[in-house]
């Protein structure tokens, strides 16, 4: 009996390097994507956990912007925080001073093949010296137009593109001729009701006159935000664009064909595409880069990132992260998939590949990524910041007719200076 029991404690032992080398590693992986982004991103996962019996990644999606930052805080505050997550990078300077974004040392991103040199540069935000995410993608706003209704006003290109848009003058004298034509409600749609499409708007015709939103202590200095606010109350009020508009409603006069263009994010093409497909759309389209108004090629962007929590009460282990910075180099180099919700992937080798430059619209307004800016990097920016809050209430009422452009800056200065 006893050699039977010696033979059984023998195998036991001999299988169980093998069971250890096999087991399964769970990760648990918290976003904030949802729409056509949630299905591409559970779309990857799956791909994932199929073709890597060693871990899974167990995928929650919670509510975006500000509910889903303050989860991440509390969460990481008691030990409980995802093993990995979404996180915009605009919101790197608000949570690093915070303590909740774990740095990645640089031999940890080596050891997964994860090379800063691949990356989109404007998309690689290193924070304070120090590397506390990987971006995924490049989401930018951009001009969607109708290509039949420039065609009929000779603002189409025999290459399919707009063209006469470039400076501000011209921009305008375009949005005048289309409306003449009568064959629209609106030369142009803009969300006009809220803040946070509203921003990017205003930040990108800042940003195209060379201009910072801060600078020093300094919130907006000179008259490049009034100048910008102006030229977009004009748009308004010149009845180019709708007045106080939603968000599902600007997309709607575009799709509808009762607005000649229209601007948004890049998170759209798949909208547009879908009702093509389906013969839903009634025109043709397409979408480019925010011409240059203002002097300078530049667009206001955003990159979804992926980042590790950082938690005193319990830190990653070593064998999940090195699992995790598998997970985000494997993201990166599948990210074709992603390109298909309209983003520019950070990834260069997936941009440059031949499979993206047949991508439409994408590798026509991939460019952009070249000349992206940033939200500014202080802890008043970034995706449901102060900003934002502060473009809602100053910024909308004036692009609305309700409150005098230069008013609204100042406001604006006197807002945001008592919260730095």
């Amino acid at each position: 009996m006893k050699k039977l029991l010696k033979l059984a404690l023998a195998g036991a032992l001999a299988i169980l390097p093998s069971a250890v080398a096999h087991a399964q590693m769970d990760i648990t992986w918290w976003d904030f994507l949802s729409g056509g982004d949630g299905v591409r991103m559970k779309a990857l996962i799956k791909e994932f956990n199929d073709t890597h019996p060693d871990i899974r990644i167990n995928a929650t999606t919670l509510e975006w912007g500000v509910p889903f930052y303050s989860k991440v805080q509390t969460a990481a505050a008691v030990g409980q925080q995802p093993d990995i997550m979404t996180y915009h990078l605009s919101r790197f300077p608000l949570a690093i001073p915070s303590g909740v974004l774990r740095p990645l040392a640089p031999e940890e991103l080596e050891a997964a093949g994860i090379k800063k040199e691949n990356y989109v540069e404007a998309s690689w935000n290193s924070g304070d010296g120090k590397t506390y995410g990987v971006p995924f993608d490049v989401h930018s706003v951009v001009l969607y137009y109708n290509k039949n209704i420039l065609k009929e006003a000779g603002l189409l290109g025999d290459d399919g593109l707009p063209k006469g848009l470039d400076g501000l003058d011209n921009f305008n004298a375009a949005l005048e001729k289309i409306k003449t034509t009568g064959k629209v409600q609106y030369p142009l749609s803009l969300h006009t009701d809220e803040g946070g499409s509203m921003w990017r708007v205003f930040y990108t015709l800042l940003s195209q006159q060379g201009a910072k939103f801060i600078e020093g202590e300094e919130i907006l200095p000179g008259e490049a935000g009034v100048k910008a606010l102006t030229s977009m109350a004009n748009w308004v009020s010149s009845g180019y664009s709708p007045q106080l508009i939603s968000y599902e409603a600007s997309i709607a006069l575009f799709t509808s064909g009762k607005a000649a263009m229209h601007i948004n994010g890049v998170w759209e093409v798949p909208t547009m595409v879908d009702l093509e497909k389906n013969n839903n759309l009634g025109f043709e389209w397409g979408a480019i880069q925010i011409p240059v108004l203002m002097g300078q090629p530049a667009t206001w962007a955003d990159s979804h990132a992926f980042a590790v929590p950082n938690s005193e009460e319990k830190p990653i282990s070593p064998e999940k992260l090195k699992a995790v910075l598998q997970i985000i180099a494997w993201m990166n180099e599948h990210s074709i998939s992603w390109a298909g919700a309209g983003h520019i992937p950070a990834y260069k080798p997936v941009t440059e590949s031949a499979e993206f430059k047949a991508m439409q619209p994408n590798s026509t307004y991939v460019k952009l990524a070249d000349t992206a800016v940033f939200d500014p990097v202080s802890p008043l920016a970034g995706v449901g910041g102060p900003i934002y809050e502060a473009t809602q209430n100053f910024i909308v009422p004036a692009l609305n007719g309700q409150l005098d452009p230069a008013d609204a800056i100042e406001q604006m200065r006197e807002e945001l200076k008592s919260q730095m």
